[in-house]
């Protein structure tokens, strides 16, 4: 028999009663979280809500069918195991239940002991995939978490970060673009006390404004329409953690108000609520703003200014630090040989000559990009020129060549028009999609697919 912590959940759909009574009572004895449904539909519409780690449904209901259910969960999270109960098991509908990607079918009637036999295979390849999600999720997310560096200027900042991760001072990070300001945010968090409590990042600009409060701060259920449970916001889940707040400033000025309170209180209250939760997280913010200037223009708040800047880092960018180029090439060469299971151990002179040349007005993010995109595509054991993208090859000091496949020139074009353009209005997104005439998650989209 399991803990009663954290017990695994089988979602039953049976539209009889008394077998659903009679699963939910073996399920139970043998340990198991039983949720009940006795139609596909309902479980279907609730299955984010319920999150199953097991489903066993029966195969013919009068409203919807077994094959329902699996199609639902190969859209929704093709890693939860459905096993299929059927009467009419024969060798088509086991055959066509498997194809459609069910984990397995069992055949009434059947004994108890079948049964747990068959939960706890599904369950052992459920808690498989979990982790090794989980894992490779780890990895990718390691990807850049670690600076390399063999320029003075990024040597010292090095050195900063170490002094300053064994402090709780509040950190704002400063700097172009794509300049590696997370990354720098992870290293401070990870070399602090705090490392083993929650890493939260959060982007300001991407947070639509009507929703911002809620996703910070969280909201309780009926705090407006839809909130139909309660939630905890993103500063709660980083209790005794670090919050990262990516272009802070872009926070509406109401938000500014209601973040200099938490950091002045270290209390915070959620929507639709009068209780004040007390709070222990380090913020780390950054912005390829000059928040000075936003301060002098009545855009950004001093006082929450003063209180975010108390040690500033700023990142100079890697066309100001030449040297780095290559170290950090050969880093996320070897990091992504890993994530994609390559074997590839070098970059050829010809690829590092072309890497040295180049601009990289996306700074760090680009260069990344980049090397994640060669790996993808290099078939040996050293990245050459053929597993560099196209597009790459005609830009050259900035400058698209006319001998430049239409295609490439085009991608090439919006890259260099994205990049001038953000500089143009200094980092301000809405600014940007205002002069472009498109909407902002257009340019979001855009800088997500060049890497800017």
């Amino acid at each position: 028999m399991r803990q009663k912590k954290n017990l695994p959940k089988v979602l039953v759909i049976e539209d009889d009663m008394q077998m659903l009574e009679n699963y939910s009572r073996i399920l139970r004895r043998f340990g198991y979280e039983c949720i009940m449904e006795t139609t596909s539909t309902h479980a279907i519409e609730n299955l984010e809500s319920l999150m199953p780690d097991i489903i066993l449904t029966d195969l013919r209901m009068p409203h919807g069918s077994g094959f329902d259910v699996i199609s639902a969960v190969q859209r929704y999270n093709p890693d939860i195991p459905v096993v299929l109960i059927t009467a009419y098991a024969d060798i088509p509908t086991a055959v066509e239940a498997i194809k459609m990607g069910a984990y397995d079918v069992i055949a009434k009637p059947f004994t108890s002991e079948q049964l747990e036999i068959v939960i706890e295979r599904a369950l052992r390849q459920k808690l498989l995939k979990d982790e090794n999600r989980r894992l490779r999720e780890q990895l990718k997310g390691t990807i850049g978490g670690e600076l390399v560096a063999k320029s003075p200027a990024m040597r010292e900042i090095l050195g900063l970060i170490e002094r300053i991760s064994r402090t709780e001072a509040n950190v704002l990070i400063t700097g172009e673009s794509g300049t590696g300001k997370e990354m720098v945010a992870r290293m401070i968090h990870q070399k602090s006390q705090r490392a083993h409590m929650p890493f939260i990042p959060v982007d300001c600009a991407a947070i639509p404004e009507n929703l911002i409060e809620s996703e910070l701060f969280g909201y309780e259920k009926g705090a407006f329409t839809g909130a139909t449970n309660s939630r905890e916001g993103l500063f709660e889940a980083a209790n005794n953690g670090t919050v990262f707040l990516d272009e802070v400033g872009e926070l509406p000025v109401v938000m500014q108000s209601k973040l200099l309170r938490l950091l002045q209180e270290r209390k915070v209250r959620r929507l639709g609520s009068n209780r004040f939760i007390s709070l222990n997280v380090r913020i780390i913010s950054a912005t390829n703003r000059d928040l000075g200037k936003s301060v002098s223009e009545g855009l950004f708040r001093e006082d929450l200014y003063y209180r975010l800047n108390v040690i500033n880092i700023h990142l100079p960018p890697l066309r100001e630090r030449r040297e780095d180029i290559p170290v950090m090439a050969l880093h996320f060469l070897k990091q992504y040989s890993v994530v994609y299971e390559k074997n590839i151990t070098s970059i050829s002179a010809e690829v590092m000559e072309l890497l040295e040349g180049y601009r990289w007005p996306g700074n760090v993010r680009e260069l990344q990009n980049l090397i994640e995109r060669a790996v993808i595509l290099c078939n040996g054991e050293r990245l050459t020129l053929q597993d560099i993208p196209g597009e790459f090859h005609t830009m050259k000091n900035g400058m698209i060549s006319e001998l430049t496949p239409y295609q490439s020139a085009k991608e090439a074009f919006e890259k260099q028009y994205l990049q001038k353009l953000i500089k143009s209005v200094s980092g301000n997104i809405s600014r940007a999609a205002r002069v472009a005439g498109l909407n902002r998650r257009t340019i979001y989209r855009l800088m997500k697919k060049h890497g800017l």
